[in-house]
């Protein structure tokens, strides 16, 4: 009689946890295709015209959105095989990792060079057209993925220094995440160093751009209405660097609760983190451009069925 006690309890609890598995599986897997939905239709729409290829901070935002939305492809893959409780190899867990950390730097680097170029724009407008070219902004995406791919480059490096040829077995024994590929002291140290320093310089970059915005906004002949709307584009620069950075501290905060909650709360603390931190940062970013700017709205609304014939486009500030 106990060991059909123990049986059903057992068989109820395997039950209790796939069902829980299949409701996270669903309600993350649910809101990540809406969210590439959304930023695929946004990277149509910025294709779409001719006025969205050849004007810089749309291209910029082009590539904002391709790294955000690769970045956001990948994570749910994670998310997903560490949900499936699937192990993979070094090599494959590596290349995935490696891929999702190239995206994810390179989303802060492409806001400091578009606070720049806002920075540019009120400070000094006559020079803007200059300074801001369809060549320079391109210069600036590649030296963006050159920096983000010498980084990882180095990462790699580091990782390769491991002893893996000590190990019974190339599979891992933990769930694929950027942290569990963090082998080695070294690589511990350096991308501790590395993130810090992409904190420090974005915030740098994003305090001197308002600050000299909001000076110029303030001096410049054009009043109140001028220097609202320099101050509300900064703000909204700020507020998507700070989304793009929210998942660097993703990983240093689940060790940190880790070791303070018990596991059954820790499991429902990291889906919930993972929606959170991850998910939503990724599709916020292209809603706030595409519902604020006043020329990708229309189009945007239009391609995604809100709205039936799309207006005509005209280049706002």
């Amino acid at each position: 009689m106990s060991f059909v006690t123990q049986s059903n309890i057992s068989a109820e609890l395997q039950y209790q946890e796939f069902l829980e598995r299949v409701i996270t599986f669903t309600l993350c897997t649910i809101p990540s295709c809406v969210f590439l939905f959304i930023n695929g239709t946004m990277l149509f729409t910025l294709r779409s015209k001719f006025v969205f290829r050849d004007t810089c901070r749309y291209i910029l935002l082009f590539n904002l959105l391709i790294a955000d939305t690769a970045q956001l492809a990948v994570c749910q893959v994670l998310f997903l095989l560490s949900v499936c409780r699937i192990t993979l190899t070094y090599p494959v867990c590596g290349a995935l990792t490696v891929f999702a950390n190239i995206t994810n730097v390179i989303s802060p680097l492409t806001l400091m060079v578009m606070s720049l170029e806002r920075c540019v724009a009120v400070c000094l407008p006559l020079r803007h057209a200059m300074i801001v070219t369809n060549r320079n902004t391109r210069l600036a995406i590649i030296a963006v993925w050159t920096s983000s791919s010498l980084h990882n480059i180095f990462r790699v490096i580091l990782l390769l220094d491991f002893p893996f040829k000590d190990l019974p077995s190339l599979q891992m024994t933990n769930l694929c995440n950027d942290f569990n590929m963090l082998l080695g002291f070294k690589s511990k140290v350096y991308d501790n160093a590395f993130t810090g320093f992409l904190f420090a310089s974005a915030a740098i970059v994003i305090i001197s751009s308002y600050v000299g915005v909001i000076i110029a906004a303030r001096s410049a002949s054009t009043g109140k209405a001028s220097a609202l709307k320099a101050r509300n584009t900064l703000v909204l620069h700020l507020v998507q660097l700070c989304l793009s950075l929210s998942s660097t501290i993703y990983n240093p905060m689940l060790i940190a609760l880790i070791k303070i909650v018990q596991t059954v709360v820790f499991i429902r603390l990291h889906k919930f983190l993972y929606v959170l931190i991850i998910l939503f940062p990724k599709c916020l970013s292209s809603l706030i451009y595409g519902l604020r700017d006043q020329t990708i709205r229309p189009i945007l609304l239009t391609h995604l069925g809100c709205q039936l014939k799309p207006k005509t486009v005209s280049v706002s500030g």
